[in-house]
């Protein structure tokens, strides 16, 4: 009887295990969340959610997740105050702005707004057409980083 019980506690044990091990392997990744702004058709702009940035490990460099090089001219930093607005406007340029601090808002078409936080992407790409408005919202500056792509 003793070694019945010690064969389903070991059996217990390999599947408890198992389990761990299956749940650790199979844990999920933060997806790379992109808004891309864009001109549509109708001369307005529009907004898309991109979420299948591939990101490969590198064996190089320690197995660290990386995307493909995207080709970029420059990068400059951008700081706006609370309250500040521009109205409607196209992006100047094919960019990525990246929210590094404060908080804000891009308003499209339609009057739909998009807030953008830290940790926020926007690849800006409605450089024709109505274009869009951006805010500053909240009690502080907002700090961003505006990285210029190359052209394709």
């Amino acid at each position: 009887m003793r070694s019945k019980w010690l064969l389903v506690l070991a059996l217990s044990g390999c599947f408890a295990l198992g389990w761990s091990t299956h749940a650790l392997t199979t844990q999920q990744h933060t997806p790379v969340s992109i808004t891309r702004l864009y001109t549509g058709s109708d001369g307005e702009t529009h907004v898309e959610q991109i979420s299948d940035i591939k990101l490969n490990a590198d064996p190089a460099r320690g197995g660290l997740a990386v995307s493909d090089v995207i080709k970029v001219t420059g990068l400059q930093f951008a700081r706006t105050s609370p309250g500040w607005v521009r109205n409607w406007h196209t992006g100047e340029r094919h960019q990525y702005i990246v929210v590094l601090s404060g908080k804000g808002e891009i308003e499209v078409a339609g009057g739909r707004k998009i807030p953008l936080e830290p940790g926020s992407v926007i690849l800006e790409e409605d450089s024709t057409g109505k274009g869009h408005i951006s805010r500053t919202t909240g009690t502080e500056d907002r700090i961003a980083l505006n990285i210029q792509l190359a052209e394709r």
